[in-house]
């Protein structure tokens, strides 16, 4: 079942490169008692999520913070070391946005996001999508219809949702 708006974020662990190597994150621990933006794409360095879906984000970071958000995560099915690499070729990481990896697309599939595309080679992959998470609970949910598009999802279009 696809998550909704008004549901908790379900149990999940997320990875990311640390100085020490990979290491998980508990999505609810993220989550608990903080305002942040949750959005994903169906993979890094793919033509829409690199040149347009993370720079929206980027370009929204300074308004989205005035508007007491905390934190904000790009989630992809991918490993924390190409979360990382793909972090830094954007600037996300830079710019203070959290890069986490969903290798086995555990999150993913918990919040009923995942989907598969054979001919692009995209496999258990996440659909695009853009939330808001108070607490732990998704209080505005942008979800794409396409995959290769970034319109409801983009940092513009939540940032104007609040």
């Amino acid at each position: 079942m696809t998550i909704s708006v008004g549901d908790q974020l379900p149990d999940a662990k997320l990875v990311r490169l640390g100085d020490a190597g990979p290491e998980q994150v508990d999505i609810a621990e993220l989550t608990e008692a903080r305002k942040v933006i949750i959005f994903a794409v169906p993979g890094a360095y793919t033509p829409t999520c690199h040149s347009a879906h993370v720079p929206s984000f980027i370009r929204t970071k300074d308004q989205f913070e005035e508007k007491g958000v905390e934190e904000i995560i790009c989630v992809s099915v991918n490993d924390p070391f190409v979360m990382n690499a793909w972090g830094e070729a954007t600037g996300a990481s830079g710019a203070g946005i959290t890069m986490l990896g969903d290798p086995e697309s555990t999150f993913t599939k918990a919040v009923g996001m995942d989907f598969d595309a054979p001919p692009a080679g995209l496999l258990a992959r996440s659909k695009r999508y853009a939330m808001l998470v108070e607490d732990g609970k998704v209080t505005k949910l942008n979800l794409e219809e396409s995959p290769g598009q970034c319109d409801v999802s983009a940092g513009e279009t939540l940032l104007e949702a609040l």
